[in-house]
């Protein structure tokens, strides 16, 4: 076996540009495997406090995740803010204003942008942690206030309402839990994704259904089209997260019991 190593330092060559505190090391050479084949190999290493400075990782191919303070300030999490904004004036509308018309469209077009920003995140590459977060958060917190609201309104059957509450409650207080106990953040998934979008069109449905708008028989129709497989999918997708919880919690803690192991044996 032959190798050769290049080593480049701060304290042998300080060029215009280079940071002192970055030292590249190089390593190429080739070495036999057992099946005959020649292997190379290229390592490149930085300072530890390089680490910290960029803001934005790869998290596949053509696709860049936003972390930091790069990851708060884009157009998809601002559409997510807006849409939480707009809840106030949501319930205004519907209790102050007795409008269900009114407060039906808003809903709707609230609803819509759950769609427009994941499809701004996915196509601009502003996928970011902290959206990943929001946004579903902000759905849930939509979908629970505009329910109570329309369940005191009686625009929608009880019994719908209430199965879709109760399975964002148990999924909110699960979340909840979770972190408590150390376990890493769970992905949504695509069924969870599809139910509530499903159910969040269902809802201003059902509200318009029993407002004054023009083709109100329509929307109730198309309530029901949208409520009864959004609460079929979304209860589906609530029984996936078991599992899914099971390995977070596991995966969370082994990599705390990791974390813990590597500072006990750092060199002071």
């Amino acid at each position: 076996m032959s190798t050769m190593a290049t080593q480049t330092s701060s304290r042998q060559t300080i060029r215009p540009g280079i940071s002192p505190s970055i030292m590249r090391v190089k390593i190429e050479g080739t070495v036999a495997s057992p099946a005959g084949r020649i292997v190379a190999g290229s390592v490149r290493t930085r300072h530890p406090a390089d680490r910290r400075l960029p803001s934005m990782e790869k998290v596949g191919a053509g696709s860049t995740m936003r972390t930091g303070w790069a990851g708060v300030w884009t157009l998809p999490n601002l559409v997510t803010l807006l849409r939480l904004g707009c809840i106030p004036w949501f319930l205004w509308l519907l209790v102050e204003q007795g409008d269900r018309t009114a407060a039906a469209l808003l809903l709707g077009a609230l609803g819509a942008t759950d769609w427009v920003d994941g499809w701004i995140a996915r196509r601009f590459d502003q996928v970011s942690d902290v959206g990943k977060v929001m946004d579903p958060t902000a759905d849930r917190l939509l979908l629970v206030v505009a329910l109570v609201a329309i369940l005191a309104d009686g625009s929608i059957p009880t019994w719908l309402g209430i199965a879709v509450l109760v399975r964002e409650v148990l999924i909110g207080i699960g979340a909840i839990v979770l972190a408590a106990l150390g376990a890493r953040r769970i992905e949504v998934t695509w069924w969870g994704k599809t139910g509530t979008f499903a159910l969040l069109w269902s809802v201003p449905c059902f509200l318009a259904g029993e407002s004054t708008i023009v083709a109100s028989g329509a929307f109730a129709v198309a309530a029901w089209t949208f409520g009864l497989p959004g609460l079929l999918i979304a209860w589906y997708a609530a029984w996936g997260y078991v599992p899914a919880a099971a390995t977070a919690l596991r995966e969370g803690r082994a990599g705390r019991v990791g974390a813990t192991g590597l500072g006990d044996g750092r060199a002071d």
